[in-house]
């Protein structure tokens, strides 16, 4: 291996120290401020001339008053203390959390794009009209769809409004059905969304290889499925080799099938959901096209369809006119907006420039280096996690810190949190839910062989020290500004409020 240094590990960086950041009201002085304003010359209006009384609040709201630098170093200093895909490596899997191109973000932070009211008559924005179709196009094609919709503001909306268009299509044959079928290993927001769309939920089981159990899966079809939510590879990080088989058998009985498409990432310019025999397919944007990611959005979750479901498509969505202009469209059957305006355009514009800076070609490579990686970093770790599914993966891998509980009593949790000392942001812990003690890593197509390297290396230490001081992985991170926490207790004893500290 080479001695270059790995540029994804992040122990360098100022998350470390003991200060406790104080509150904007701790650092507050009175008559201090953010803002100056010089005398403008206009007159003073009483605010009760312009609110009517019924509307004013009678007493004075406490606001915090610092100075502009002051304000500006708290939240610095707060950004610093949080983990980043721009600080290191974020090997979430099934999550995709990748490099943003830099190029992107000044794509979208063009004045022509983003100065535009939403609202403005198609035929001033014709620009923008163009830019959607475009992108529409390529995730078309993409996905080996007939048509998209760009409106749905996350990967979960996107489940919804693709459940919602199975549920159209079927009401419009005279037969909604009631049951759709979900892999027991399935993305966790998949059941909620099938109950949101008005569905039943059946499970089906995994076999030994970590795929849907076919012969499981054909005895659960029936008259009243109405189709299955999948995706392909699996949320175990494999390849389901009977996709085909799997298709046809919903086909049969008149369902559906949904591409869940958290995983799209693995398969780009190799082989394409619409090939494989889907008829719906959602998009994370923000995973496999690097738009930003997480933090409760902006999000991105377009949806394409086959053929048979464009009619229903929400609407109204921009289309390329027989004149060559674009215009506002509602298909014919269209479910409506999912959406209050036309999607989030700016992290729409972002998709767009990665796609087209990579081209079809880029998009290949892209996934090549994605499966590449997860499979190196799956057989470098083989003694110290291995595999769940001993063979080769797709774009993640799926390890087991089971061997580790059995011998030294140390969890994947802790193996995850010893991760955060050596300046690694945790892989997935716990899921898919299949495995035990399960720690699910995605190294992306954007790390580097070095970054690679060092966080196999940091595993191999983490390893070592569950044999000779567990209990320092027991109560790990502590060179972090928040050391663990009592992640159940939190979760079942919250306490919202600003003096929860003081309980």
């Amino acid at each position: 291996m080479s001695k270059i240094a790995p540029g994804g590990k992040a122990s360098s960086a100022p998350l470390l120290g003991n200060d406790i950041e104080p509150t904007l009201f701790e650092m507050s002085v009175p008559g201090r401020s953010a803002y100056q304003l010089r005398t403008t010359g206009v007159p003073a209006t009483p605010l009760e001339d312009m609110v009517p009384f019924a509307h004013l609040n009678p007493e004075v709201i406490p606001l915090a008053e610092v100075s502009e630098r002051d304000l500006v170093a708290h939240f610095m200093r707060l950004s610093h203390r949080q983990f980043s895909v721009d600080l290191g490596m974020y090997p979430l899997g099934s999550c995709t959390m990748k490099y943003n191109p830099k190029f992107c973000d000044a794509v979208a932070g063009d004045p022509g794009l983003n100065t535009v009211h939403p609202g403005t008559p198609a035929e001033l924005t014709q620009g923008w009209l163009e830019l959607l179709v475009s992108l529409e196009e390529k995730l078309s094609v993409i996905t080996g769809m007939q048509a998209a919709t760009l409106q749905p503001a996350a990967g979960a909306a996107g489940e919804l409004t693709g459940l919602l268009l199975m549920r159209a299509y079927h009401t419009a044959n005279g037969d909604p059905r009631k049951r759709v079928l979900i892999p027991d290993a399935a993305h966790g927001t998949n059941p909620a969304s099938v109950t949101l769309g008005g569905y039943e939920v059946t499970t089906i089981p995994s076999n030994e290889r970590g795929l849907v159990d076919l012969e499981a899966l054909k005895a659960q079809l029936g008259p009243d499925v109405a189709g299955i939510m999948l995706t392909n590879p699996n949320t175990v990080g494999l390849f389901e080799e009977e996709i085909v088989e799997i298709a046809e058998a919903v086909h049969d009985v008149g369902g559906l099938l949904y591409y869940d498409g958290a995983n799209l990432n693995a398969i780009l310019g190799q082989v394409r959901p619409g090939d494989m025999g889907f008829d719906i397919v959602h998009m994370n944007l923000h995973k496999t096209f690097a738009t930003p990611h997480g933090g409760g959005g902006p999000g991105a979750g377009p949806v394409a369809v086959s053929k048979r479901l464009v009619e229903f498509l929400p609407g109204p969505k921009p289309t390329r006119m027989a004149d060559g202009t674009f215009a506002w469209v509602k298909p014919p059957r269209s479910i409506g907006r999912v959406h209050g305006w036309h999607g989030n355009a700016m992290v729409l514009a972002r998709a767009l420039a990665y796609i087209t800076v990579h081209g079809g070609d880029g998009l290949k490579r892209v996934s090549e280096h994605a499966v590449l990686n997860a499979n190196w970093l799956r057989v470098r770790l083989a003694k110290s996690l291995p595999a769940a599914y001993d063979r080769v993966c797709m774009h993640e891998c799926t390890l087991t810190a089971t061997p580790l509980k059995q011998k030294y009593g140390i969890k994947g949790l802790d193996v995850a949190k010893g991760l955060l000392e050596e300046g690694f942001h945790s892989p997935t812990v716990y899921f898919p839910l299949i495995v035990d003690e399960a720690l699910m890593f995605e190294p992306t197509e954007t790390e580097s062989l070095q970054t690679l390297e060092a966080l196999a290396e940091a595993v191999e230490r983490i390893v070592a020290r569950a044999e000779t001081d567990p209990e320092s992985l027991r109560i790990a991170p502590q060179t972090t500004p928040v050391s663990r926490v009592d992640e159940a207790r939190a979760a079942r004893q919250l306490v919202p409020t600003e003096d929860a500290a003081a309980r």
